[in-house]
């Protein structure tokens, strides 16, 4: 019985949902770019190289019906497979990285409460900390404000 409920536990786990959902998501996503390179890619490849059929390249080792093929046709379709996939992740990762930046870079503007010297929001009228009422024109929130617009 342990056996099961660690199996439970395991299968309970936010990791193997996530692994289970990105698993699906790959082979859905392998089906779409496949498809993209085979219907689309490999035709204009095969356009610009004077109508050369990919698919029908190959080395035939051998003499005979049971001699052995080599088809690299199907081996550089498989190729550009990989760097269409390499590039769309690549896009992905890269804007993700950028929307990842600014959201962590992003810090509010902040001043430092003249009762217990803590930091605070520019924008806060009552500090959080020693809960005393601000001025608005208190010196050092200018100061910040200043250095927030240059």
């Amino acid at each position: 019985m342990s056996v099961l409920k660690e199996f439970k536990e395991f299968i309970e786990r936010g990791r193997v949902i996530d692994l289970a959902i990105a698993v699906v998501m790959g082979g859905a996503f392998n089906a779409i770019v496949s498809s993209a390179v085979k219907d689309i890619f490999m035709p204009v490849l095969s356009l610009l190289t004077m109508g050369t059929d990919f698919a029908a390249l190959k080395i035939t080792i051998g003499i005979g019906p049971d001699a052995a093929e080599l088809t690299y046709g199907n081996f550089i379709a498989a190729v550009v497979n990989f760097l269409t996939v390499a590039i769309v992740i690549f896009v992905c990762m890269k804007a993700y990285n950028r929307f990842a930046d600014k959201k962590i870079g992003e810090t509010a503007p902040t001043k430092k409460c003249p009762y217990c010297t803590s930091s605070i929001a520019v924008e806060a009228t009552r500090c959080p900390n020693c809960t005393s009422v601000l001025d608005e024109d208190d010196e050092n929130a200018e100061d910040v404000i200043a250095m927030k617009n240059s």
